[in-house]
């Protein structure tokens, strides 16, 4: 990495927390508008499964964009980049709090989705760029810290929201926000890396959409129609396809668009592994234990928000000491430890899943939530510094794109199992029984992280 002085600039700090602050509102009107479902399908007239594309599309739509950002990285400037992303994220948001219909309100959130696509790769790009070494961990762990309190409050919020003012407030309550984080990266964000001369290839960024549309149609149908059926074998089938085609044509392009190359270097390919995983059990968890408190407990949608809210809490707050963790101890400590932490409150989960009240899942879930605090900026920082500094934008490219597929794959996975559950019996017992099954199902992920932890998280980190 090149050298950089130890203090950090007003400056980057400023553009730090505008891409984060962006960030934070992508993940704020996903998680938020969940909760407002059932008012959207009554005024709209819409059924669940068209509802969902609410969040479907805004995942598509940046799982398809984040894998461009390398190249878009490379072409034009941070500035323009972050400009041109907030823009987009406004006039969605713009159109959803005035849309007169559900296709017009899925227009915004797919304007959304592009904006968030191009900002979501910049903050780390930017702290990789600009932080010195001695605090990359920490500010790495800041940054996790600024998205990862969203989902924690975005439920609750959705809930008091929809109740008090409306669903549409939703996206208004979030203009404020984005003005400040416009005007912060307009003064903060500052060109370090020099602009090259590089070509889009189409036929990858065809083999891109095709890739995660059928990877993600297919995984959010899984709970509702059979594996064998053209909505789920047939749309995973053609995505595989489709991602071995980009694979291939991607190890023949001197700079192609995702560099599969990446994975030759094991320990990168590890730390994805790991990073993957873990997103999958806690996207698996944030679906699981607000639907067993509504439909095994018989709570409200908004009990559910305030029992999680203080696990997403404690995580958010979590994160930036995990780095400091990094920073002063290196990787492995504050990744074995988290994991740890992940393990053990799975295990408790597991024992006690058919007679869970709302405050034993409330302070379990805290344990969870603040050993993947600890881990998850870790991860990224440690996975970045296995590659060679002219690698690590393609790196960072990699992990935001997995993280999108890896939340809908935890989902899907989740609801599947869960269904299957209540399609053999009834009540709330078939519900408490599937979601056993799959607190299973990820304690299995989690003791693949802990095997993958210790065989290629290092002690000490070491940038290349």
């Amino acid at each position: 990495m090149n050298s950089q002085p130890e203090t950090i600039s007003n400056k980057t700090i400023a553009a730090i927390v505008a891409t984060g602050l962006m960030s934070f509102c992508g993940v704020i009107v996903e998680t938020s508008m969940n909760i407002a479902f059932p008012k959207l399908m009554h005024q709209f007239g819409v059924t669940t499964n068209i509802v969902q594309w609410m969040t479907s599309i805004y995942l598509l739509i940046v799982a398809i964009i984040v894998p461009l950002s390398a190249i878009l990285k490379a072409k034009f400037k941070t500035k323009t980049l972050f400009i041109t992303a907030i823009s987009l994220f406004i006039c969605g948001v713009v159109i959803d709090s005035t849309a007169p219909s559900f296709w017009v309100l899925l227009l915004g959130r797919a304007i959304q989705g592009i904006g968030t696509g191009i900002s979501l790769p910049l903050m780390f790009n930017i702290i990789m760029e600009q932080i010195p070494k001695s605090k990359l961990g920490m500010m790495m762990g800041f940054g996790n810290l600024i998205t990862g309190i969203a989902p924690a409050i975005g439920p609750t919020l959705g809930g008091i929201i929809t109740t008090s003012l409306g669903w549409r407030w939703i996206f208004i309550i979030l203009l404020p926000f984005l003005l400040i984080s416009l005007f912060l990266g307009i003064w903060g964000i500052q060109q370090k890396s020099p602009l090259r001369q590089v070509s889009l290839d189409f036929i990858s960024c065809i083999l891109i959409a095709i890739t995660f549309s059928g990877m993600v149609y297919g995984f959010s149908n899984l709970s509702a129609v059979s594996v064998m059926s053209w909505q789920v074998g047939g749309a995973i089938l053609m995505g595989l396809i489709a991602m071995v085609l980009l694979i291939i044509r991607s190890l023949h392009l001197e700079t192609p668009i995702l560099d599969f190359r990446l994975f030759t270097n094991h320990r990168f390919a590890g730390h994805v592994l790991i990073f993957f995983l873990t997103q999958m059990c806690s996207l698996g968890f944030a679906f699981l234990l607000p639907n067993y408190i509504q439909l095994v407990n018989g709570n409200t949608a908004l009990t559910a928000g305030l029992v999680v809210m203080p696990a997403g809490i404690g995580g958010a707050i979590f994160a930036p000491i995990g780095g400091r963790l990094l920073d002063k101890l290196g990787p492995r400590k504050p990744v074995m430890t988290g994991a740890g932490l992940m393990a053990l409150s799975i295990i408790i989960f597991t024992t006690i899943t058919l007679r869970m009240s709302n405050q034993s899942i409330m302070f379990v879930y805290i344990f969870y939530m603040v050993g993947m605090g600890c881990m998850m900026g870790t991860i990224m920082t440690s996975a970045l510094a296995s590659l060679p500094h002219h690698q690590q934008t393609q790196g960072n490219a990699f992990l935001n794109t997995l993280q999108q597929f890896a939340g809908s794959l935890g989902t899907s996975l989740t609801a599947m199992i869960v269904a299957l559950s209540q399609r053999g019996g009834s009540g709330a017992n078939a519900t408490a029984i599937g979601t056993q099954h799959a607190f299973i199902m990820l304690f299995i992920f989690v003791v693949m992280i802990l095997i993958t932890i210790w065989r290629v998280v290092p002690k000490s980190l070491r940038q290349k």
